[in-house]
């Protein structure tokens, strides 16, 4: 499955991406959560629940977001979502790691790095393998 460009969901959320660098960060939000009421399956909720998790105010918000862009993610049979696993993982466990619930972070970040190889070659999958590995470290 790729990302299509012709998927409403898709484009709001690139909108939303597009409006955030511009400097506005509320209206990104509104976009972001346009696109959660708007989503119909289960790549559209990952899609826009991951970006709705990035604009919560607190730390409990974001986690139950990104919970439940991994609830949806883990649904869809497609490589090209599996790459955000980590990525995802990486996020729960910190959310474990600063209420300092250490034995939930360990197993996020662990299952964090299982994904891991499957991140593309670059500078993003580097510093998701970095945040893995130093999340790790602190919870030891």
């Amino acid at each position: 499955m790729q990302f299509d460009p012709n998927n409403k969901i898709v484009n709001l959320c690139a909108l939303g991406m597009d409006t955030e660098g511009k400097g506005n960060p509320e209206e990104a939000s509104k976009l972001f959560l346009q696109a959660w009421n708007e989503a119909k399956n289960d790549f559209e909720k990952f899609t826009a629940a991951h970006y709705v998790a990035r604009h919560q105010k607190n730390v409990t918000d974001k986690f139950k977001w990104d919970e439940t862009a991994l609830h949806f993610a883990l649904k869809i049979n497609d490589d090209t979502v599996k790459e955000c696993y980590p990525s995802l993982y990486l996020n729960i466990a910190k959310y474990y790691e600063d209420i300092g619930d250490f034995d939930n972070a360990r197993k996020n970040y662990q299952l964090a790095l299982s994904f891991s190889d499957i991140m593309p070659d670059n500078g993003y999958g580097a510093m998701i393998k970095s945040g893995i590995k130093k999340g790790i470290e602190r919870v030891q």
